[in-house]
């Protein structure tokens, strides 16, 4: 079992930066790809920022929208996500998720259903 907490969301204003953490307890064990996900009002669960490590190489999975604003980075069983120059459209509820088997690369749009274990979310609210 792997228990995953967040921590870190907030109400902030457009142009402003916020960092999201998220501690794994538990077995880690095989759980290389750990990350976030976000879900606004009326939308699906989209990947935000997943990191993974193969064969001692890191690999990275960006949003599209976040790319140069957003930076995802790991630390043991933790995984921080830096989110610089928030705009409204960032709002959502940002979720942390680990698994043991998907596949990460920067062309390669996560899957959520590839995702074994998940946080409870933390609100992330940018204001104009």
């Amino acid at each position: 079992q792997v228990q995953l907490v967040e921590s870190g969301g907030g109400l902030v204003q457009a142009g402003e930066s916020l960092r999201l953490s998220c501690t794994a307890s538990g077995s880690m064990r095989g759980y290389y790809a750990m990350g976030w996900f976000r879900q606004g009002p009326e939308k699906e669960r989209e990947g935000v920022a997943i990191h993974t490590t193969l064969d001692d190489d890191d690999m990275f999975y960006y949003l599209d929208a976040v790319k140069g604003r957003f930076t995802v980075s790991r630390e043991k069983n933790t995984v921080y996500l830096q989110m610089n120059r928030l705009t409204v459209e960032d709002t959502a509820m940002y979720y942390c998720a680990t698994s043991s088997a998907a596949v990460i690369s920067p062309w390669h749009i996560p899957d959520p259903s590839d995702y074994e274990y998940w946080g409870q979310g933390t609100q992330v609210s940018v204001s104009t």
